[in-house]
């Protein structure tokens, strides 16, 4: 009887040293898996960020042309520089429009329209400078399409292009004083 307690606990400890072996093996993987993905995110939100300040520096150069514009004189309000249309529809200022309207369209789809139909667009696809994998593209939407009209002010949309078909977005309402 004694050799058999003493085999049945040889075999228990055996067991014991594979299971905790299987444990640390598990936890190993993990943390190889973990590291191995911090990279990679922290890579995509530096990439989110450098997309969003070039939409930044698409609002910044709008900014300027159209104040050296109103101070130059060469336009007097907003009314010429709308873009109101989306593949060729009209409908993209026009909030009760459920397939065209600018809001419900995605970025991509935005700036491919603008660069395949250049019209009343303030920048299309402009490369940032220093950087080429960065464009910004922007355009002003008339706030009022449904309501009363009114020339002195707009939104100004600003989307920005990244790498790997990164995409911001900034929208900013602007008005004449």
């Amino acid at each position: 009887m004694t050799r058999t307690k003493i085999s049945v606990r040889k075999g228990m400890g055996l067991i014991v040293v594979i299971l905790v072996l299987a444990f640390l093996l598990a936890v190993g993987m993990t943390v190889i898996s973990v590291t191995q993905t911090g990279p990679e995110v922290a890579g995509s939100v530096r990439l989110q960020q450098q997309t969003l300040e070039t939409a930044e520096a698409g609002f910044d150069v709008a900014w300027r042309q159209l104040s050296d514009q109103f101070n130059g004189g060469l336009i007097s309000d907003f009314s010429t520089l709308y873009r109101t249309t989306y593949n060729g529809s009209p409908g993209l200022d026009d909030p009760l429009d459920t397939a065209n309207y600018f809001r419900r369209l995605s970025d991509k789809q935005l700036v491919d329209d603008v660069k395949a139909r250049p019209d009343n667009e303030l920048f299309a696809g402009q490369a940032m400078p220093g950087d080429g994998r960065f464009s910004y593209t922007v355009f002003l939407i008339d706030d009022e399409a449904r309501g009363t009209p009114d020339v002195t002010d707009c939104i100004l949309v600003s989307i920005g292009r990244g790498p790997r078909n990164a995409y911001a977005r900034i929208e900013v309402e602007i008005a004449l004083q």
